[in-house]
């Protein structure tokens, strides 16, 4: 059974046709603006080719398994074949399962759970809380942040062959960072885990969107990504990979779904028998459209032609590096040094501005959508900052100075749906910024740095 769906217009090379490319946005100044979306690393756009597919496929909707009528038999068999979608674009293995989740940061949960007894986890500084906060039932061991991918892979192998006992050991490294956008080794680092006996799963969570993974090649044994940073925004993520740790664990949640069967004891307890596919951690009903949305992205990008994409971002990371490299008061975060290869996220400070004002700014006076903060991988930022990180929402801090350590930092972040003029906007509105200063004081509202319309206008 199928649902018929929207085709992919070939002749799109980039941006791809996204949701909101249209939305006018208020500014303080006056008028209105098309809103500059650019924080993908946080959520992207849905695609319009996920949303017309998931909108053809809407009054189909049913319950997926043991379903007898026509509707939850389709959706079921959409379920399924979303399974094989997902498995083809993250070039899994033979025997690998698909194992949807919520997003990267249950996926992670989900192999934390099942980790063997006695398991040790390695894990850098550098990652994002999803990937280096669900461990703490197992043992961990936390690697300093290096500042080569060279470096990365010999601390790693330092760190694995001083390991006693010998037993069941993981590893978890992302596979580009939320906050500098830098590739990391990850096909150096798998090698690096196999060669001491331990297994590595890789946190694909900001490379997925921006890069092909593919696990059989960079030989790890899991990967784990969101459908929101995916153009797929409907709640879901994957966890996949080898399927024996899955399988020999207890459900990551128990009930309908999970079980194959369940029966009353003489003794009034109750036996269950679990499957032993997927389905042993896919508790409940299943977000369909959520998993449905995954498989529309991952062909629509790949239908794209993910080369193409990849390039034309590139160009784009080129273009911000280079012209914010034109302003003397910004600085680039970075880890691996300017020449580290990287996706569409990119981090920095601006000397003499408090983060969260310059954010706040960029949003009200010019409508570009970017983040500041920690990004959720605080000891990353600090790290890069070099110092302790403000109190939530404390925009109406003194600023800093000049030649004094900024706070926090703001992230710039793009993909495949970006347009050019969005870029050339920031760019300039940056410049704008620091040459002429904010028209506009700001406050902190509800933990939100916001235009302080009591205020006088610069």
């Amino acid at each position: 059974m199928s649902v018929s769906t929207a085709a992919v217009d070939q002749s799109v090379c980039a941006p791809l046709p996204v949701l909101g490319a249209d939305v006018t946005v208020p500014l303080v100044t006056g008028g209105d603006v098309t809103y500059a979306a650019l924080d993908y690393a946080a959520s992207a756009p849905a695609l319009q080719r996920v949303w017309d597919d998931v909108a053809a496929y809407a009054p189909y909707y049913g319950s997926v398994h043991r379903g007898a009528g026509y509707l939850s038999q389709l959706s079921t068999d959409l379920f399924e074949s979303s399974r094989v979608t997902v498995a083809e674009f993250l070039g899994c293995r033979a025997d690998d399962q698909v194992v949807f989740t919520r997003s990267t940061t249950d996926s992670l949960n989900l192999l934390a759970a099942v980790l063997p007894a006695d398991c040790e986890v390695f894990v850098f500084e550098t990652e994002h809380h999803a990937s280096l906060l669900p461990w703490r039932d197992a043992r961990v061991t936390y690697l300093d942040a290096p500042r080569t991918p060279d470096q990365a892979v010999a601390t790693l192998e330092r760190a694995l062959a001083g390991r006693s006992p010998h037993g069941p050991a993981l590893v978890c490294v992302t596979g580009a960072s939320n906050v500098t956008g830098e590739l990391w080794p990850v096909k150096e680092l798998a090698a690096a885990a196999h060669a001491h006996g331990a297994r590595i799963v890789l946190d694909a969570a900001q490379l997925a969107p921006h890069h092909p993974v593919d696990i059989a090649e960079l030989d790890v044994d899991w990967v784990a990504f969101s459908g929101h940073k995916l153009y797929a925004p409907f709640g879901s993520g994957v966890l996949a990979g080898r399927a024996d740790w899955l399988v020999d664990a207890e459900p990551y949640l128990a009930g309908g779904g999970a079980s194959r069967k369940v029966a009353r004891r003489a003794d009034g307890g109750v036996d269950v028998e679990w499957h032993t596919t997927a389905a042993r951690h896919e508790a409940g009903s299943p977000n369909v459209i959520g998993v449905y949305s995954i498989a529309a992205a991952c062909k629509a990008l790949t239908e794209a032609g993910f080369d193409r994409l990849v390039d034309r971002e590139q160009r784009l990371v080129t273009r911000v590096r280079e012209g914010l490299a034109e302003v003397p008061e910004v600085k680039v975060l970075s880890l691996f040094g300017d020449d580290a290869p990287r996706v569409g996220v990119i981090s920095f400070v601006v000397e003499g501005w408090n983060s969260s004002h310059f954010a706040a700014a960029l949003s009200a006076e010019y409508g570009i959508g970017v983040r500041d903060g920690l990004f959720c991988a605080h000891p990353l930022v600090r790290t890069l900052l070099g110092s302790e990180p403000q109190d939530p929402g404390e925009c109406g801090a003194p600023e800093a100075g000049p030649g004094e350590r900024s706070l926090n930092a703001i992230r710039v972040s793009f993909g495949a749906g970006t347009p050019d003029e969005h870029v050339e906007r920031f760019l300039g509105a940056v410049r704008e910024l620091v040459s002429k200063g904010a028209r506009w004081t700001y406050r902190t509202e509800e933990g939100r740095c916001v235009p302080d319309r009591g205020a006088a206008q610069v």
